[in-house]
């Protein structure tokens, strides 16, 4: 379904200079043809579907490869997650008629969901007759909901809808529906065609099968529904900041479910830019919780996270979570980090146990220092530069039991606060 948008994506990724926009400038449509030995109608196709399943990102006028093309030979995920980007596209593969109304489009691609349930739920072949029935159903109801809310209280829906539809004027005089069962009958071919077009279903005489393919889909968007709903914390319709509070008191298990619910409620673009920029903020808990978020959206957050590593505050995370995302284990992270990346860190995580942690916590963040020694660690964080080092002293020097330790890391506050060595 995608071989031909792989290679095209492949060919548009290594090939320099403009030309590989969207639409396919004609002067790369043929050398892409020529490249590729493909007809100019194929590469086309193939480049459309390029851009609908995330294999090629736009940015201006040039495009760039996506995540999915970086991982699709070595991420199985990758690409059912591009076919399922496809297979929500289906509507733009599958152009609608010309000669149909928008608003009678819009309909039908909101009343499909329906149908594909039936297709799953009969797990065979469903006669064309019921799911028109189901269709027609379906947008009726469309149309009743979105009455109810135009016209508000006072105004019954099958009145409202009544006149919508012109059946009755506002004198009473009858005009006859304007959808007829031809129009509806019209716009399940097409659907049934742009489904079965992206591999969703097959088609027979007077029939639709789903193709497992499909059925796998329609059970990931039912999971989708279901992992939504199940907020036990109540945080889904939180903004990324007030959710990442709100999970901060929860084991991890908990916390990734709140997470997921969180995000199966967004798309992916929108979710993991919320969080990143919770992370640019100057709360340092919730940085390291923006970051433990990302690590639930996977493989789609990489390029994102790729592109935060030069920003200071952001780099010793982000190199953490491309380790484990490339399959380090997560004790051996640390290792891809420089000295003053994990002394900056270790200064964030200190600002973080001050600002929401317990004060023997902070103490025995002391054990985590990679330095080995409090005079080592003590010279290293005084030059590492971190805007919280001179609260973290602070608040550890009033923590800790030993008063000559105490002593010297209140010394060391006072020398960066004044700016002395």
């Amino acid at each position: 379904m995608l071989a031909d948008a792989v290679r095209i994506a492949h060919w548009a990724a290594g090939t320099p200079g403009p030309g590989t926009a969207a639409p396919l400038a004609a002067h790369a449509l043929e050398r892409a043809a020529t490249a590729l030995e493909l007809s100019p109608a194929q590469v086309r196709a193939g480049w459309d579907r390029a851009r609908l399943a995330g294999l090629v990102e736009l940015h201006g006028d040039t495009a760039r490869p996506g995540w999915r093309l970086r991982a699709w030979d070595r991420d199985d995920s990758a690409v059912l997650r591009g076919w399922v980007a496809l297979f929500d596209a289906w509507s733009l593969v599958h152009a609608a008629p010309a000669d149909i109304e928008a608003g009678a489009v819009a309909e039908a691609v909101e009343a499909v969901p329906q149908v594909l349930s039936l297709l799953q739920l009969s797990a065979g072949p469903v006669t064309v007759p019921a799911l028109l029935d189901l269709l027609g159903q379906r947008v009726a109801e469309l149309q009743e909901e979105r009455c109810e809310v135009l016209l508000g209280p006072g105004r019954t829906a099958p009145a409202a809808a009544a006149e919508t539809a012109g059946i009755a004027g506002p004198a009473g005089i009858a005009a006859g529906p304007t959808r007829s069962d031809d129009l509806n009958a019209l716009l399940l071919d097409w659907a049934l065609e742009g489904l079965a077009a992206v591999g969703a279903l097959t088609l027979g005489k007077g029939h639709a099968t789903l193709t497992p393919l499909g059925n796998w889909a329609v059970w990931v968007k039912l999971e989708q529904i279901c992992v939504a709903a199940q907020s036990p914390a109540g945080n889904i319709e939180q903004s990324a900041a007030d959710m990442l509070l709100g999970c901060a008191r929860l084991t991890p298990g908990p916390a990734r479910d709140e997470y997921r619910a969180w995000l199966a409620a967004r798309t992916v673009g929108s979710a993991v830019a919320e969080l990143l920029a919770v992370a640019r903020g100057e709360d340092a808990l919730l940085r390291g919780l923006a970051f433990e978020a990302l690590r639930v959206v996977g493989a789609p957050a990489e390029p994102e996270v790729r592109s935060v590593l030069a920003e200071p505050s952001l780099r010793p995370y982000a190199l953490l979570w491309l380790a484990e995302y490339e399959g380090n284990d997560p004790d051996d992270a640390q290792d891809v980090l420089s000295r003053e990346e994990a002394t900056w860190l270790w200064v964030d995580t200190a600002a973080a146990v001050a600002d929401h942690g317990e004060t023997g916590l902070l103490v025995r963040h002391l054990d985590s220092a990679v330095q080995g020694t409090v005079p080592a660690l003590l010279d290293e964080v005084r030059a590492v530069g971190h805007p919280r080092t001179v609260q973290v002293l602070v608040a550890l020097a009033a923590a800790h039991p030993d008063p000559a330790l105490a002593k010297a890391v209140r010394r060391a506050a006072f020398q960066v606060h004044t700016g002395g060595a």
